[in-house]
């Protein structure tokens, strides 16, 4: 499946930012569940089908997060712009 990718080391309650040119799935998963999601087996996520921009995602608790933007298999190319907006301060 064609999908834009990044990963993120984050922190409970950290939050992403992603701004859409149109709308799209927006979907946050741990490895497990990143891995599932490429080999198109069942998977959880947080996030949704996003509608307005820009959307915001919570990370539920601390570690290694992939964030997947895709169309649903529908045609057509999307473009995001991603920021980690980080709840602990330097």
């Amino acid at each position: 499946m064609d999908h834009l990718h990044n990963e993120f080391d984050l922190k409970q309650g950290d939050v992403i930012e992603v701004t859409l040119n149109h709308p799209a799935n927006v979907q946050l998963m741990d490895t497990p569940n990143y891995q599932s999601y490429r080999n198109g087996r069942p998977f959880r996520y947080f996030g949704g089908h996003v509608k307005t921009s820009p959307f915001k995602v919570d990370a539920p608790r601390s570690g290694h997060w992939h964030l997947a933007i895709d169309l649903g298999g529908n045609a057509g190319t999307v473009r995001a712009s991603v920021q980690v907006i980080s709840t602990t301060q330097a």
